[in-house]
């Protein structure tokens, strides 16, 4: 009754957040904090996911009733979406004959609270299959993710897109000249492998590249991490299946430009075969590296992908998503990842793109000339892990990554370190999808993804860029 609602709502005091039982616990009423802070998402995504984890009342048949702005959907949307993880093997969920079934409702309140189109549902459910997509990769263990499980995966999106990935597995990569990529997984029983999922529309007038760090496991190699800190790097693939959640999503809403999903896939193990400390390998751009941590891989890697995707790719935007410094959660804590790039704007995107999903995003320093130094090596190119851990390592990383490229390179180089934001707990977060979506929305023709977007076209492009490029549609 109406009476009841309303003496529920009367009790909430969000401090941030409370929640009120109604109906003997047979349905729960909870509240967002009414203001948050500018570092935060508008839509308070954190908050919600918590709250449905919390407050859900138990059952077979469940239903959650959303009341948010239009503006806040897509993060709601999402941040509902990483409270119902796929993955388990508790054996009483195998015995469970009932399919337990959750239904969403969105009401609409503020301006432009009229329903919701279907077309924009269908966007929701992308995003948020994406979402989960991803989290189930990186809840699954790698004695069953291991990198042909994960190949499949890609396969199976690839089929479900009708696009064939490109796979360069094994020995090729060594014969072509990815160092990176086979020094890190050689030594381990399911070979190391780059793999590309291409959508290449007709009218496309730029490339993008999105590469993804894919260590299905990270011991450390012979520089091997301790009993406390080797649980949980099953997580370690975190990047290249928020990549291949969010390539499904963006491709299935119609995706205007040429996208490149690159997949660095590879187990970081300990073996006769495994890299030593001392050696040099040349990667895919050329250069050579003295390897001076071997649990320094992830960039490893993604040097090989990047240039890839320069190189091979013909790429005007790279941007590569990693799980790749535990000092990215020092920096810019747990729920914020770090990004790093070469371009100012697309810096102040992803923070607003950030915001606008609820994958929330923090800019670390970019400055080549005065920390690149970290690496020098009197042997090669450079070292592949930093002589000062104390001088700034998620954005030393980074610059590894972006070295391989090259520091004068003229396109958009952007990284994003998710290391601490992949994972709440035990349990992944399906962490980038939203975030690419959102970042990208603008090259989409989703009316929905478009108003997540920070760039593009709809309304945000500087003046000067469309006078000089009036008929190129560009994300900057």
């Amino acid at each position: 009754s109406p009476q009841i609602w309303q003496s529920a709502l009367s009790t909430l005091n969000p401090n941030p957040t409370d929640s009120c039982p109604l109906y003997l616990n047979y349905a729960t009423v909870a509240a967002l904090p009414s203001r948050v802070s500018r570092h935060n998402s508008p839509s308070a995504a954190q908050f919600i996911t918590r709250l449905v984890r919390n407050c859900l009342p138990g059952g077979v048949n469940r239903c959650i009733v959303m009341v948010c702005e239009r503006s806040e959907v897509f993060a709601s949307a999402c941040a509902l979406a990483r409270a119902f993880p796929l993955f388990t093997h508790r054996s009483s969920a195998s015995r469970r004959t009932e399919k337990k079934t959750v239904t969403v409702e969105f009401f609409l309140v503020g301006q432009n609270n009229g329903p919701i189109e279907v077309a924009t549902l269908k966007c929701l459910a992308s995003a948020t299959e994406g979402v989960r997509l991803a989290a189930r990769i990186v809840d699954t263990p790698c004695n069953e993710m291991n990198t042909d499980s994960f190949l499949e995966e890609i396969k199976k999106v690839g089929k479900d897109l009708g696009i064939t990935p490109t796979i360069i597995r094994d020995e090729e990569l060594k014969e072509r000249g990815f160092g990176g990529i086979y020094g890190v997984g050689k030594a381990a029983l399911h070979p190391p492998a780059l793999a590309v999922l291409s959508h290449t529309p007709d009218g496309a007038t730029q490339t993008i590249a999105w590469v993804g760090k894919g260590i299905v496991y990270d011991t450390g190699g012979l520089s091997i991490k301790g009993k406390t800190t080797m649980p949980g790097m099953k997580r370690d693939c975190g990047g290249a299946a928020a990549i291949l959640g969010a390539f499904r999503a963006t491709v299935k809403q119609g995706f205007k430009d040429n996208l490149h999903a690159v997949f660095c896939l590879a187990e970081n193990a300990v073996g006769p075969r495994a890299t030593r400390p001392d050696d040099i390998h040349v990667l895919y751009s050329g250069k050579t590296v003295e390897i001076n941590n071997t649990d320094a891989e992830g960039r490893l890697i993604l040097a090989d992908g990047v240039a890839y995707a320069c190189k091979d790719l013909g790429a005007d935007i790279i941007l590569d998503m990693a799980t790749l410094t535990g000092a990215q959660g020092i920096a810019t804590g747990k729920y914020h990842a770090a990004v790093l790039t070469n371009n100012e704007e697309w810096e102040r995107a992803c923070v607003k793109a950030g915001r606008n999903c609820g994958d929330l995003v923090h800019p670390l320093v970019y400055c080549p000339e005065l920390h690149f130094s970290e690496f020098t090596s009197a042997v090669a190119d450079m070292k592949n892990s930093v002589a000062d851990r104390d001088n700034t390592p998620s954005s030393c990383a980074g610059l590894f990554i972006a070295s391989h490229i090259g520091f004068d390179w003229p396109g958009v180089w952007v990284h994003i370190d998710i290391a601490a934001p992949v994972h709440a707990g035990e349990r992944a977060t399906g962490y980038g999808v939203a975030l690419l979506l959102s970042l990208f929305g603008g090259a989409s023709e989703d009316p929905l993804l478009n108003m997540v977007s920070p760039l593009g076209c709809n309304g945000n492009s500087p003046t000067e860029d469309m006078e000089r490029d009036s008929k190129r549609r560009r994300l900057v």
